[in-house]
């Protein structure tokens, strides 16, 4: 029997009601993602990237279709069962850090881990080790307002991944940055899905990064179709 895809859309479907009518943006929208691949989402501002990526990380019911995480259906689960299932094979990194400012960046590493039921010994050993595959060990006790906007960003991305979940969601996660960090973070994140088998989704306006990844998806009207660059992204 074939591996079941990491994640798995199958014919999503997405609409607003607004007071004109329904606003349906996305209108049968498919892919599957493989473990230890890196997917490029593209397309022009309001064609409906974040819906998808909300969608996908079940923080959003479709009005139809289907989400698969690692073979099990999930739009019918309530919503103690869909938390369960973030917590467990979803990692989420977005374009502002949201790191809390209170807390040192080992510490914003840890409790994500504390919260999943990780003993604080354990939960302190791995965010040592995210931090070190990253380069920012030297950075550990500082607090955000002390990291520059691509160290934040390379917390956020470790935060994001120290469940082990199987599959990263970014929106924009490079967005906030300047074009030579930018990159720099960039590279950071494949690495971190190649070293450990993650299958990436990342939304991006970034051609230069999107023609990087192992295939580039461009939603449009809709719709997900392939791209063979992401030239047709820019907004």
């Amino acid at each position: 029997m074939a591996e079941a895809a990491a994640l798995e859309l199958a014919r999503i479907e997405r609409r607003f009601t607004q007071a004109g009518g329904a606003l349906e943006v996305l209108r049968g929208a498919s892919l599957k993602l493989a473990a230890g691949e890196c997917v490029a989402l593209i397309g022009p501002s309001g064609a409906g990237k974040s819906t998808l990526l909300h969608v996908a990380g079940l923080l959003e019911r479709p009005d139809g279709g289907e989400v698969h995480l690692d073979g099990a259906a999930c739009s019918r689960m309530n919503d103690a069962e869909r938390t369960a299932m973030r917590r467990k094979y979803l990692g989420f990194v977005y374009q502002f850090h949201h790191l809390l400012p209170e807390f040192t960046a080992l510490e914003n590493i840890m409790l994500p881990q504390m919260i999943a039921g990780t003993a604080r010994p354990a939960a302190r050993v791995r965010a040592e080790e995210l931090l070190a595959m990253v380069g920012l060990s030297q950075r550990a006790t500082h607090r955000p307002a002390r990291l520059s906007g691509g160290e934040q960003q390379r917390v956020a991305i470790v935060r994001a991944v120290a469940n082990r979940p199987q599959v990263l969601l970014g929106d924009e996660p490079t967005g906030n940055l300047d074009p030579h960090t930018a990159e720099s973070v960039f590279a950071e994140l494949i690495r971190l899905v190649r070293t450990t088998g993650l299958a990436a989704l990342i939304a991006t306006h970034n051609s230069d990064i999107a023609a990087k990844m192992d295939r580039i998806l461009l939603l449009r009207d809709g719709v997900l179709e392939s791209s063979p660059s992401a030239a047709a992204g820019k907004a």
